[in-house]
């Protein structure tokens, strides 16, 4: 075999290998883009879910549960339906009207028993469950019998103030007003708290839904306070009542010895 030939056989072993190379070379390369592409594709955590903590300083068998925002209670989660918290008109409501283009017709007037207002001019008004915007389209359909395009301002003057209630086994049951934002637990705790006679576990919560029904929820506050959850603490609407029944020793206490008793008749 000449010189020269051997020269171009070496050469062109040499550019296979340099195309082999260069093959395999943009073949990883694809291989790579393939395995970021696919792990950026792969689900990772819900970004909406959050896990339980346990804080370093703390006791080992302490769990921090998450406690959702006031404004995410009170949903339908917690199996109570949630009531609109709109002022409606209620018996013994008083109300100022005010017409401002006709300042002869401004009254104050009070809900009757029945729901119904008696009005100047226009006589009896059923206004009973209405909210002030649909009292005052009411009012302004009423009053265009008698008036042209007329302008009213309805105005709440004595009108029955939102509260809660608490009964059964509290310190302090009764009723009390709503101001704001009032938890399960914040209510018995306004209520003085559970008395020594309580069950814990089987608080009841009863909403009103309509006149005619009312919605009941058990809520085992017992559980809550122990494992320092209060995720599924729910927030009271107004006119909701607790109720705090007995436990059981209480119930079959009155019928137990007193040994004290047995004491004192052996003294006679």
């Amino acid at each position: 075999m000449s010189e020269g030939l051997q020269g171009r056989l070496t050469r062109d072993r040499w550019k296979r290998k340099d195309l082999l190379g260069a093959a395999m070379s943009q073949q990883s390369r694809i291989q790579i883009v393939l395995v970021l592409a696919i792990s950026v594709m792969l689900p990772g955590p819900a970004s909406g879910q959050e896990s339980s903590k346990v804080p370093a300083d703390g006791p080992a068998n302490e769990v921090v549960h998450p406690v959702p925002s006031k404004n995410t209670l009170g949903d339908s989660t917690g199996g109570l339906q949630k009531r609109s918290l709109r002022y409606t008109v209620h018996p013994a409501d008083t109300l100022e009207l005010t017409f401002p283009l006709t300042p002869e017709f401004n009254q104050t007037v009070t809900a009757q028993p029945d729901g119904s207002i008696s009005l100047r001019g226009v006589g009896d008004l059923s206004v009973g469950g209405q909210t002030l915007a649909e009292l005052t389209e009411s009012l302004v359909k009423a009053y265009k019998k008698i008036l042209k395009d007329p302008m009213i301002y309805v105005d709440p003057k004595d009108y029955q103030k939102p509260y809660f209630i608490v009964g059964g086994q509290v310190s302090k049951p009764g009723k009390f007003d709503w101001r704001g934002d009032v938890t399960v637990t914040e209510a018995i705790a306004i209520a003085g708290g559970f008395d020594d006679t309580a069950k814990h576990s089987q608080v009841l919560m009863f909403r009103r839904i309509s006149n005619d029904w009312a919605e009941a929820k058990l809520i085992n506050v017992k559980h809550m306070l122990n494992t320092r959850n209060l995720y599924e603490d729910p927030l009271l609407q107004p006119g909701d009542m607790l109720y705090v029944p007995k436990n059981t020793l209480s119930k079959v206490k009155p019928f137990l010895p007193i040994p004290s008793l047995g004491l004192y008749s052996s003294q006679f």
